[in-house]
């Protein structure tokens, strides 16, 4: 990278006293932390094995290129936000601090900041799309910090923490104001978890409720994602315009057509007739049939059973698309009694949908659906 001449980056930091030691916490703009870690964040996208941190611990790390690009992506949307602080391990060397005025002065320089936690946030920074803006990031900075602590540090947040709970990101849309395929989704889910009659009363573990029940068999997440495929490419793209355009609901997505409306089938009753209502009578009148062909299969927690579990559901979704546009009439609600047409022809029983013949996971979920498809005549 070429040697920028700038005057330090200076700005205002609180110190706080932790067991391993003083740590500077401050706000920096993106393009200032991109550059002073520079070096650091190049070399983990280039798989260069001489960073000290993974060579003392014994591992070796890339930089996840779809990870990278998912954030890019978030940061160009209306409400991106970085709530947690990068953490970033600097020499005394390079940098100041004024207790007086508690400000921090940083070497304008692309090697300065090693980067402990955050490296794929900074990458995704390099995509920030507003020029002129800022997206200011919360740093926490340890000064002079031996190779032992770095490694302490890295170690305790990349092993120790906790994934949030997909389904609990996907509750979390219902609290949404705008209009979202995520919130879609998540509507649809909890109206057909509690409808009684309905083929998922009490099948999808919706959040929300202290009372788990062992029929909830399907995860919110799960139906969540097998759901949202078919309405849109690129959810957080949606979800962005939406909340963009809340004060002018008039103004929507543009509808498809053609190859792409073939793949994304729910997406114009999405944003056209924006009636959730229609894509989950469509879901109820697919699932009445699969509920009322095999009632022990689908109804019933069985231990070798997997029709009602993640395996027979992502099966029976992927089907749905080609039951679906079988009978040609996209933005139309197919009854019930078109639905069971198609599984008519289908001769599996109740006992086939075992763990033996459709192994839990990816190869059974393409065994089984491969079946219906074969066995329907859609194949």
């Amino acid at each position: 990278m070429e040697v920028i001449n700038r005057p330090p980056i200076e700005f205002k930091c609180l110190e706080a006293e932790q067991p391993i030691g003083t740590v500077y916490i401050g706000v920096m703009n993106h393009d200032d932390l991109e550059y002073i870690s520079y070096a650091d964040v190049r070399r983990l996208e280039l798989g260069i094995d001489n960073r000290e941190v993974e060579d003392y611990i014994g591992i070796q790390r890339q930089l996840n290129t779809k990870r990278e690009k998912d954030i890019g992506a978030y940061v160009n949307l209306v409400d991106a936000s970085f709530p947690n602080s990068i953490i970033l391990s600097i020499s005394s060397e390079d940098v100041e601090y004024d207790n007086d005025s508690k400000t921090m002065s940083i070497k304008y320089k692309d090697d300065v900041a090693k980067v402990l936690d955050g490296q794929h946030r900074i990458a995704g920074l390099r995509h920030f799309e507003k020029p002129g803006d800022q997206f200011q990031v919360i740093v926490s900075i340890y000064i002079d910090m031996d190779i032992e602590d770095q490694a302490i540090v890295f170690a305790t947040i990349n092993k120790e923490q906790k994934n949030v709970s997909n389904s609990l990101v996907q509750d979390l849309f219902a609290f949404a104001k705008s209009r979202s395929p995520q919130k879609t989704a998540h509507n649809i889910a909890r109206a057909l978890s509690q409808k009684e009659g309905s083929p998922f009363y009490r099948k999808i573990k919706v959040l929300g409720s202290a009372n788990r029940k062992e029929s909830e068999t399907i995860t919110q997440d799960t139906f969540a994602k097998n759901l949202i495929k078919y309405i849109s490419s690129n959810p957080q793209s949606d979800r962005d315009f939406y909340k963009r355009n809340k004060e002018n609901s008039s103004k929507k997505p543009d509808l498809i057509d053609g190859k792409e409306l073939q793949k994304l089938f729910l997406r114009n009753i999405f944003i056209n007739d924006e009636k959730d209502i229609k894509i989950a009578q469509i879901l109820y009148n697919y699932f009445y049939v699969v509920d009322q062909k095999w009632p022990n299969a689908w109804r019933l927690l069985q231990p070798n059973i997997i029709l009602n579990r993640s395996t027979g559901f992502v099966a029976l979704m992927r089907f749905f698309k080609d039951a679906y546009l079988s009978f040609d009439k996209i933005g139309d609600v197919i009854t019930k009694e078109e639905f069971k047409t198609i599984f008519d022809r289908i001769e599996l029983k109740e006992e086939d949908f075992n763990k033996e013949r459709y192994v839990p996971g990816s190869s059974g979920i393409g065994e089984l659906y491969r079946d219906f498809l074969n066995q329907s005549g859609l194949g």
